[in-house]
């Protein structure tokens, strides 16, 4: 019930939802901030990584119902477009976190950083991308339909699964959380120091955005992992409900960075109620919200405090 029930439902609620949600943000960006900076080509970066992604929950929504119906090719595909969302997304938020501590932390190359990063950002881009591809070959290989019409991976040698996954992990999750880790220890304690407010401000977001990418990713993959070390987790009921309810966890994520930049960033909830007046949607809707988050004492600190990170950095 909990695979062929929960799973749909979870899956088509994330689809719609982050759809809806990272078609704004690219719409935001590109037709109303312009795309100005290193960083907003990164967002669009997370925004296009997650709707590629979100696009194959359809498959996955009819397959927890089903079964796979789609093909040995489709299989490959639709598996493998996960691992290259979480791993672009992963290394964007890395080189996200490398800029910001460059730009904040190391006064003397920033200045020179800052006139010619625009220059290279399509190529870094590019680079994310190749790289996060590269490690989600094994995923395209190994991944087959079942002999009971499922589709997931099938390792021949099974020793196979435990290289796999422990390259994986290490490479598109530990070394980049790690790194972030280490900046942002840095990027803090010069923002302590630091007299102006406006750079503390632009923080909040993106250490949101990490914070929710590793709340949501940490639990599933250490279940991966922990189900390539034993074998023996497969006849655990407890540990695969908790692998399913992870694994819909993990899918979450990509409809969460526009809820982040909807309540904490206030130009792109400006932007998101002009698109709405474009549409001719009441502006009654706006004012509602508005009026809630005003009764909401906390919530109305950080809208007022906190402003999109792309204009202030």
């Amino acid at each position: 019930m909990l695979h062929s029930l929960f799973l749909p439902i979870a899956y088509s609620i994330t689809c719609v939802l982050g759809l809806i949600g990272n078609v704004l943000i690219i719409i935001v960006f590109v037709f109303y901030e312009k795309i100005k900076t290193l960083t907003d080509t990164f967002l669009v970066n997370l925004a296009v990584a997650d709707i590629l992604f979100l696009t194959t929950l359809p498959f996955l929504a009819y397959e927890s119902a089903h079964s796979w119906v789609f093909g040995s090719f489709l299989c490959k595909i639709i598996r493998s477009t996960y691992r290259v969302n979480l791993y672009t997304s992963m290394l964007t938020l890395t080189s996200i976190t490398f800029d910001r501590f460059i730009s904040i932390t190391k006064v003397t190359q920033a200045n020179k950083y800052q006139v010619t990063k625009p220059n290279w950002r399509c190529v870094v881009c590019a680079s994310l991308w190749v790289l996060a591809l590269a490690l989600a070959i094994p995923q395209f290989i190994y991944n087959n339909v079942s002999e009971d019409h499922y589709c997931y991976e099938i390792f021949d040698p099974a020793i196979m699964e435990l290289v796999v996954v422990s390259i994986q992990i290490a490479v598109g999750f530990i070394l980049p959380l790690t790194s972030m880790i280490f900046c942002y220890s840095f990027i803090l304690r010069t923002l302590v120091n630091a007299r102006g407010v406006q750079k503390k401000k632009s923080m909040k977001i993106i250490l949101a955005i990490v914070v929710v990418f590793i709340a949501t990713q940490l639990p599933h993959n250490s279940l991966v992992l922990a189900l390539a070390l034993k074998k023996d987790f497969h006849s655990n009921k407890f540990f695969v409900r908790m692998s399913i309810v992870m694994e819909a966890v993990a899918y979450v994520h990509a409809c969460l960075n526009p809820v982040l930049y909807f309540f904490v960033g206030t130009k792109f909830r400006n932007h998101f109620w002009k698109i709405l007046r474009g549409l001719g949607l009441n502006r009654t809707l706006e004012e509602t919200t508005d009026h809630l988050r005003g009764t909401d004492v906390d919530s109305k600190n950080v809208s007022a405090s906190t402003n999109l990170f792309v204009t202030s950095v």
